[in-house]
């Protein structure tokens, strides 16, 4: 509980009594009662600091630190204030002080960084939760690492159990395993530590699966199973199956795993739900994310959100794009399932997610020419443009954003053509549509204009760039990854709009380190990707806070410290748009505060 003084503030902040001294003196001529009657009106006439008006006091203020706003009309101050859920002031310490009472909150940040709530800009909600309670496989460096942990699991899991996890890539793996491939080794380790349970892996772009004898027998993938469209069963020497399933194709294993999961009850599914919702909700606020755009729910998924919603029970801000649901589902169910900030500003769905291609690293990024090291293809477009163009016509017929995912540079040039065709009206644009290209990695510099040109926004995660950069060129060639790849500057200096993010569980969901990725371009060898398409440090906390909240349609209420906009804050251990480059990974996470509560508290 805060408490006030009646004693005088010097404009260092000291308190004084030196103004009592003078009336001191004249006590020894007075009588008793002349004494007493100088004193009550000595005090009286002190100078005091009058307690705040009732409609002036905080409920919450954050002092004695260094504060971003990101509103360029409000700059860097020293402190901020919030009453209820909103920013109510920020300014100077002094000012700030003047609105404590007795029940306020006072945070001391003894210098410490104040910025807006990270929100981030791409990432999978409930992929956040499932890989929370899966193998984690993101820091494994071999192939031996990944059979090691499997075969541990499989220990302890009942027999026909399925072992799942997410996280492994290839590219990650010293040394190389031998007799590989497309880059994979073939199942027989890993059926061999796990004969009586399937086993699914995720690569980590999610684009490629790996699956052992149990699950491909699970899945009815032999030797005879026709590649899917969209996707690859990679094979050996001898057309047998290796267990790397490429885009499409493990949506096979996937379906076999679907099937084992029916078998739980609603009960126990509903169960599992909630806890992949705790989980991914920990696990951003750990890190200071306040609001999180969901690339892809199915209708299920939003109901269930908008019931947590309603009883106040998402630990974070939610915009959620539609995916999982056919062409005339969409048709039948987007209207009903639009909702904008509902729950108390807790859930917004006004968006569809379609697909253009797959990823660079499992060769499935859609390109202009084929790649370098794999000469005998451009990639696996995932949707038929004209489909992909009837899923966006359907967005826009029901007042949805279109955001599509789009890696290569020939799935961006089809994705621009697209928004191009089904946005224009009368000759021009319709404006202020705001449709995104979700990750827009590698573009043909032909095309890099026209984001701003038709007011597409790039959704790109940063720290992608840093964790691909090792086999970019390899993938690309020199040429094509210097003038195409994350070329952020390039589209800064041309107008777009970034908002950053990590598209986690792909990548881990640290915005400190997807920040020091868009400022440094260093990689894990130590080498600068391109480092001259590096954002600055202003601009990168643009791309977290403000630039993800105008991509959401949420600018009036989120992305800036603002006073009247929602009370998402951060507070960080350190000051990442000041310190040493190199300091910025070793940034913490103080204070998360969503909505005028302090949610995480390290």
């Amino acid at each position: 509980m805060a408490r006030r003084t009646s004693a005088r503030r010097t404009p260092n902040g000291r308190t004084s009594t030196a103004a009592l001294a003078p009336g001191a003196s004249l006590l020894r001529h007075l009588p008793l009662l002349a004494v007493l009657v100088f004193l009550i009106g000595t005090t009286a006439c002190q100078e005091t600091d009058p307690a705040p008006a009732p409609d002036d006091v905080a409920d919450l203020v954050l002092v004695g630190g260094k504060v971003a706003t990101v509103d360029p009309a409000l700059g860097e101050v020293e402190a901020v204030a919030v009453r209820g859920n909103r920013i109510a002031a920020v300014g100077t310490d002094a000012e700030i002080r003047a609105m404590i009472g007795d029940d306020t909150e006072v945070v001391e940040l003894d210098g410490r960084l104040v910025i807006p709530g990270f929100i981030e800009g791409h990432g999978h909600f409930m992929g956040l939760g499932e890989a929370r309670l899966t193998l984690d496989l993101m820091e494994t460096t071999s192939w031996e690492q990944v059979v090691a942990m499997v075969e541990e699991a499989a220990a302890e899991a009942a027999p026909g159990e399925w072992i799942t996890g997410r996280g492994w890539h290839q590219e990650r793996w010293d040394p190389a395993p031998e007799n590989t491939f497309d880059g994979v080794p073939t199942h027989h380790a890993m059926s061999a530590v796990s004969p009586d349970n399937p086993v699914l892996l995720t690569h980590a772009s999610g684009h490629g699966s790996f699956a052992n004898a149990a699950a491909l027998d699970e899945s009815g993938i032999t030797a005879d199973t026709p590649d899917p469209s969209g996707g690859v069963i990679v094979r050996d020497a001898e057309g047998e199956p290796t267990g790397f399933l490429r885009q499409a194709a493990q949506n096979l294993a996937r379906s076999a795993h679907s099937r084992f999961q029916e078998g739980m009850t609603p009960e126990e599914r509903e169960e599992r739900a909630l806890r992949q919702v705790e989980l991914a909700g920990e696990e951003a606020l750990l890190h200071g994310i306040t609001s999180f755009h969901d690339a892809g729910s199915n209708f299920a998924t939003i109901e269930r959100f908008r019931r947590l919603a309603d009883e106040g029970a998402l630990p974070v801000r939610l915009y959620v794009a539609v995916s999982g649901e056919s062409l005339s589902s969409m048709r039948e169910g987007l209207a009903e399932h639009r909702v904008v900030n509902h729950g108390g500003h807790f859930l917004t769905v006004r968006a569809v997610k379609g697909r253009a291609d797959g990823a660079l690293g499992t060769h499935g990024a859609w390109l202009l020419e084929p790649y370098a090291d794999m000469p005998d293809t451009e990639g696996l477009p995932q949707t038929d443009p004209e489909d992909l163009q009837a899923q966006a016509q359907v967005a826009f017929d029901n007042d949805y954003q279109f955001n599509t995912h789009a890696i290569g540079d020939r799935g961006n040039r089809e994705t621009l053509n697209i928004y191009e065709t089904v946005l224009s009206a009368n000759g021009r644009v319709v404006p202020d549509h705001r449709w995104r290209i979700e990750h827009a990695q590698h573009l043909d510099p032909d095309d890099i204009p026209r984001f701003a040109e038709l007011g597409v926004i790039a959704s790109m995660q940063a720290i992608h760039g840093t964790s691909d950069a090792p086999w970019i060129e390899p993938r690309l060639g020199e040429e094509r990854a210097r003038t195409g790849a994350y070329v952020w500057r390039s589209l800064i200096d041309s107008g777009a709009t970034i908002c950053n993010g990590t598209d986690v569980p792909v990548e881990p969901i640290s915005p400190i380190a997807s920040y020091y990725s868009s400022v440094s371009r260093m990689t894990r060898d130590g080498e600068r990707f391109f480092p001259e398409q590096a954002m600055s440090r202003a601009e990168a906390l643009e791309s977290y806070t403000i630039n993800c909240a105008f991509a959401g349609f949420h600018e009036d209420d989120l992305g800036t410290l603002t006073p009247g906009k929602l009370a998402d804050l951060v507070v960080l251990d350190r000051d990442i748009l000041t310190v040493e480059e190199a300091d910025i990974p070793n940034t913490q996470v103080d204070l998360t505060i969503v909505d005028g509560e302090v949610r995480f508290r390290r």
